[in-house]
């Protein structure tokens, strides 16, 4: 199934859903059949098997990701100083995607009011989050092999990326490792593929549960969800880049602007970074006057690390969930979204769906149910082309700011 006939599938389960849903919670709830074994079991079943999907795939998604991307430097003198600049700059602009993204949420405070009555949301306790201290003190894993047992993401990050250096540092040995780990990641993308494909079954039961027990009130709070995350990134790519791009490179915005609109809607339509790579590539040499060496370096690059639109995502939602299960967020539980939501980056693939399974793990690191996430796909599917327009647009932002420090941007192909 390709990107437009999944978009369209998730939608359409969506809406048919929430019909079903609010038609079951208004005539038909008082029949056991319907509310036992149709809401009770075979939703509950087919749903709770999705989210299963979801979160099995984030350890090994997270793992072989991260060390593709890193590895893929192929050289250390290169990591030392365009890969420096790159990764400082995506991680950099990530920290404040997502630092806007839950201010934003906390001021307007979407989903706030409504609160989840089910039976799984009047027995969920959120666990007790560690200390900022803590949690810097378990970035590094004692066993790693047990970090991933255990789904503790930060510990596994930082390992992962530690091997993909010690891969780059091993020459031909870390060459023939690297080779695996890409046939792996091409595996684990099939996998993703594979239950995206099913991803509109899944959506439907989840989406029939939740409205066949909470009938329509539900799609309030979704609505403000989708305005703040739609606000926050247009914020991020209309002000936060342009005023970037300006300060460190003091090339024109409206010339950017103009000549990454056709990048923009290939990405919006594809909902994919790493289908946009080709072209992004392209049109930084062809239009912004980006020198090969740093362009096809730094987008690739780009696609594995920077999903700014991503970060955002996981920020407004990780509100959002919160504000609809009634349960409130600490200071340090903020703390560590933004710093988990920012690490996270690195390790979520350039392919439309991936950013669910990445939001299963910040919702894990704070204490919040998974579930909530039923609440949000079935319009998460437009938001993810929304949010993968961002993200090239960061790419190609990154790689004019370094091209100019570099000296490798033609400033007459920039100014035509």
């Amino acid at each position: 199934m390709n990107t437009k006939n999944l978009t369209t599938a998730i939608l359409f389960a969506m809406i048919l859903g929430a019909i079903l849903g609010g038609i079951l919670n208004h005539f038909f709830m008082d029949y056991l059949f319907v509310s036992e074994f149709l809401v009770g079991n075979v939703f509950h079943v087919i749903g709770a098997i999705f989210v299963s999907s979801l979160k099995m795939l984030v350890v090994p998604l997270v793992f072989v990701s991260l060390v593709c991307g890193v590895a893929a430097l192929g050289d250390i003198n290169k990591l030392g100083r365009l890969g420096g600049k790159a990764l400082l700059f995506y991680l950099a602009t990530t920290a404040i995607a997502i630092t806007i993204a839950l201010s934003i949420a906390t001021i307007v405070a979407p989903g706030q009011g409504f609160e989840i009555s089910s039976a799984n949301a009047q027995s969920f306790t959120p666990k007790e989050s560690p200390s900022l201290a803590e949690t810097i003190i378990n970035l590094i894993p004692t066993n790693p092999i047990d970090a991933m047992a255990k789904g503790e993401m930060l510990p596994l990050i930082l390992f992962s990326l530690l091997f993909g250096i010690a891969i780059v540092m091993a020459g031909k040995a870390g060459k023939r490792i690297e080779q695996h780990f890409n046939d792996y990641n091409a595996i684990i993308m099939q996998l993703v593929m594979i239950l995206m494909t099913l991803a509109p079954i899944g959506v439907f039961s989840l989406i029939a549960k939740t409205f066949a027990l909470q009938g329509f009130d539900v799609i309030k709070p979704l609505l403000g969800y989708f305005m703040v995350v739609v606000s926050a990134l247009m914020i991020h790519a209309f002000i936060i880049y342009p005023l970037l791009l300006k300060l460190l490179s003091g090339l024109s915005i409206s010339t950017f602007l103009r000549k990454m609109r056709s990048v923009q809607i290939f990405a919006f339509s594809t909902a994919s970074s790493n289908a946009t790579i080709p072209f992004n590539i392209e049109n930084s040499e062809k239009k912004l006057g980006v020198d090969n060496s740093v362009a096809s370096f730094t987008i690739p690059l780009g696609a594995t690390i920077n999903m700014d639109g991503t970060a955002i995502m996981q920020g407004v939602a990780t509100v959002f969930i919160a504000n609809v299960y009634g349960i409130d967020l600490a200071m340090s539980d903020y703390l560590l979204v933004i710093l988990t939501a920012t690490l996270a980056s690195i390790g979520t693939a350039g392919v439309p769906g991936v950013g669910l399974i990445m939001l299963a793990m910040v919702l894990n690191q704070v204490g919040l149910p998974v579930e909530g996430i039923a609440l949000i796909i079935g319009v998460d599917r437009l938001l993810d082309m929304m949010r993968t327009a961002v993200n090239v647009t960061g790419d190609a932002t990154a790689t004019v700011i370094i091209a100019k420090s570099e000296g490798a941007l033609d400033n007459k192909i920039y100014n035509v």
